[in-house]
C-alpha cells in the first residue's frame, strides 16, 4: 500500500454525490469487471454496513452498475447506468445484508459472463474514492488497483511463482510487489504481481504456458488514489516525507519554506507525481465550474431536496444587503453551489470527500474574487490544503462512515482555513493553528443525511464550513494560537469519531435523518 499524496485528498475528479459511496464503489465494480474479463450478463451486488443503509440516496447502485459497464468515476453517463445495463442485456440485482463486516462501506459482487464463468469479489471503499479488494473467488487477497497488476490463479506447487516472475522479467518489467494467497497447501492459489511498467500481452501468454497455471489476467492500473504505507525505511531521495504536523513544521523551518512548498516537494520526491502543479490547476478549473454553473443553471438534486439555493442567496445579496461582508457572502454562495452540483450528479472534485467538497473552493474562490489572487497563487495554496488533509487522512480519517461529518466537512473546513492563511501571507505555524482551531470547532459533528442523500444537512454544513474556515484563519493571522497542537487535535478527532454511535455515521439512522419531517420525506421518496 502506497503513501497518500495531494490528489488522494484533493480528488478524485468524479461524479457526485459521494466519494466513498459513488467513486469508490464504482472502482470496486470496475476491478471486478476487469477480473471477470468477458462480457457480463448478470451482476448480483450484496451491500453491507453504510452501503446497505444509504445506497440509493448516494447513487451507489448507479455507480456499481457503471463500474461493471466499464465507466470511469468522472463519466457523466453514470446517472444513466441502469438504463444502459438494460440496453446491454445485463441483469442486475441488489441485496442488503445486516451481517457485520470489518469496514462500513463493503460490497460483495458476483458476476456471470456470457460463457457461464462466475467471478466473486468482496471490496471495501475506504474513503476519498480509494478501495481495497479483500477477496476474489473465496480467496483472501489485498488488491488496490494502484499498479498494473497480474492476477494468476494456479496450483500451489513448487516452481510456478518462479515461472511467473521470469515471464515478467524477460519483458523488462520491474515487479513492485509480489504476494501469493492460497486456499490450502497443495490446493488452489492466487499470485498478485504489481508492476511499475505496463505489461505486454506476450508476458501474460507466456505465464499461461505453465501446466500449473489455471488462468492469468492483466489488470491495468486504475486512477485509484494511493494508499498509506507505514514503512519507515525511506531511501535517501525521499527525505522530503513527513507524517505529522510537527514534522511538517520542522521541514518548513529547515528549508525556510511554506507548507505548500513542502507538500509540493513531497509530491515530487515521495509520490513521484508527474507535473503535480498542472494536475492541481486542472482540479481548480473543475472546482470553479462546479461552484459557478448552478448560479447560471440551477439543477434539482437527484433526491429532490435541494436545488437553486445558491442563486437564491446570491440574488438576495445583490442589492448589498448581505449580513456577512463580501468574502463570507461569496464563499457561502459558492459552497452551496458546490453541493448542488454534487447532489445532481455533476462533476466535482472531492476535497477531501464529495460530501465535504464545498468549503475549500468556496473560500479560495471568494478570496480570489475579492483580493485579486491569481490562479497560480490559488493553485499553490491548494497544496497547503492538501497537506492538512493528508495528515488527517493518514493519522485519523476523512470518511463520514468512520468518523462522522467532522471527518468530511470538518476536515474540508480545516483545509480551507490553512490555505486561506497561506494566501494571506501567514506562517506555516499559523496555517496549522487555523486548521487545528477549525477541527476543534467541528469536533463531534455527526453525519445524519436525510433520506440517505448527500443533500440535507450536507449543503448548509458546507456553508457553515466556509464561515468556520474564515473565522479561524482570521484569528490565526492575528496571532491567536490554538492551545491544542494540530497533531493532538487530529488524535482527538480520531478518538471522537470512533466514539460516535453507528447511527450517526452516514447510516441515516439517527440525528436529523429520523426526525418526523425527514421520515415523511423519505416515505414520499419510497412511494
Amino acid at each position: 500500500m502506497r503513501r497518500l499524496g495531494s490528489f488522494d485528498i484533493i480528488g478524485p475528479t468524479m461524479i457526485g454525490p459521494s466519494s466513498s459511496h459513488t467513486a469508490g464503489a464504482l472502482r470496486i465494480a470496475l476491478m471486478a469487471k476487469k477480473i471477470a474479463g468477458d462480457r457480463i450478463v448478470k451482476a448480483d451486488f450484496t451491500l453491507y454496513g453504510s452501503f446497505a443503509k444509504t445506497y440509493r440516496g448516494h447513487g451507489t447502485d448507479k455507480a456499481l452498475i457503471a463500474g461493471i459497464l466499464g465507466m470511469e468515476a468522472s463519466d457523466e453517463a453514470i446517472r444513466n447506468a441502469p438504463e444502459r445495463a438494460r440496453q446491454a442485456g445485463v441483469a442486475v440485482t441488489f441485496t442488503t445484508s445486516d451481517i457485520a463486516v470489518s469496514h462500513p462501506n463493503t460490497v460483495g459482487i458476483k458476476l456471470e459472463t456470457g460463457t457461464g464463468e462466475i467471478t466473486t469479489l468482496l471490496g471495501e471503499s475506504i474513503g476519498g474514492g480509494a478501495f481495497i479488494v479483500r477477496n476474489i473467488n473465496d480467496v483472501d487477497v489485498e488488491l488496490t488497483g494502484e499498479y498494473n497488476t497480474i492476477l494468476v490463479r494456479q496450483r500451489d506447487a513448487p516452481g510456478i511463482l518462479a515461472h511467473i516472475a521470469h515471464c515478467v522479467a524477460i519483458q523488462g518489467v520491474n515487479i513492485a510487489t509480489t504476494r501469493m494467497y492460497r486456499e490450502k497447501r497443495n490446493g488452489s492459489a492466487y499470485t498478485v504481481l504489481e508492476t511499475d511498467q505496463p505489461v505486454s500481452q506476450a508476458a501474460i501468454e507466456a505465464i499461461r504456458t505453465s501446466e500449473g497455471v489455471v488462468s492469468a489476467t492483466l489488470i491495468e492500473a486504475t486512477s485509484n488514489p494511493t494508499l498509506l504505507d507505514d514503512d519507515p525505511g525511506l531511501p535517501p531521495s525521499e527525505d522530503a516525507d513527513f507524517t505529522s504536523g510537527a514534522e511538517l513544521l520542522a521541514h518548513c523551518l529547515t528549508h525556510g519554506a511554506t507548507i505548500s512548498e513542502e507538500m509540493l516537494a513531497r509530491e515530487c520526491a515521495v509520490i513521484s507525481t508527474p507535473d503535480p502543479h498542472a494536475l492541481m490547476a486542472d482540479a481548480w478549473a473543475v472546482m470553479r465550474h462546479a461552484i459557478t454553473e448552478p448560479l447560471v443553471n440551477p439543477t434539482r438534486s437527484m433526491g429532490g431536496l435541494i436545488g437553486g439555493e445558491a442563486r437564491q442567496l446570491a440574488n438576495w445579496q445583490a442589492p448589498g444587503r448581505s449580513l456577512c461582508g463580501p468574502i463570507l457572502s461569496k464563499a457561502t454562495v459558492y459552497a452551496l453551489a458546490a453541493l448542488e452540483t454534487n447532489a445532481s450528479m455533476g462533476v466535482i472534485v472531492a476535497a477531501p470527500t464529495a460530501g465535504g467538497s464545498g468549503s475549500l473552493p468556496g473560500v479560495l474562490a471568494a478570496l480570489q474574487d475579492t483580493q485579486g489572487f491569481s490562479d497560480e497563487q490559488v493553485v499553490q495554496a491548494m497544496f497547503c490544503a492538501a497537506a492538512v488533509g493528508y495528515l488527517v487522512a493518514r493519522n485519523a480519517t476523512v470518511s463520514g462512515a468512520e468518523g462522522g461529518c467532522q471527518a468530511e466537512v470538518g476536515v474540508g473546513s480545516a483545509m480551507a482555513s490553512a490555505a486561506a492563511v497561506e494566501l494571506m501571507g501567514g506562517s506555516p505555524e499559523q496555517c496549522l493553528s487555523a486548521a487545528s482551531t477549525s477541527l476543534s470547532n467541528i469536533l463531534g459533528l455527526v453525519c445524519d443525511p436525510v433520506c440517505g442523500l448527500v443533500e440535507v444537512p450536507c449543503q448548509k454544513r458546507n456553508a457553515m464550513g466556509v464561515a468556520n474556515a474564515l473565522v479561524c484563519a482570521e484569528m490565526a493571522l492575528a496571532g491567536l494560537d490554538n492551545l491544542i497542537p494540530f497533531d493532538e487535535t487530529v488524535e482527538a478527532l480520531q478518538r471522537v469519531g470512533s466514539a460516535i454511535p453507528h447511527e450517526l455515521r452516514e447510516t441515516a439512522l439517527g440525528g436529523l435523518a429520523v426526525t418526523p419531517t425527514a421520515c415523511t420525506l423519505c416515505a414520499r421518496q419510497a412511494g
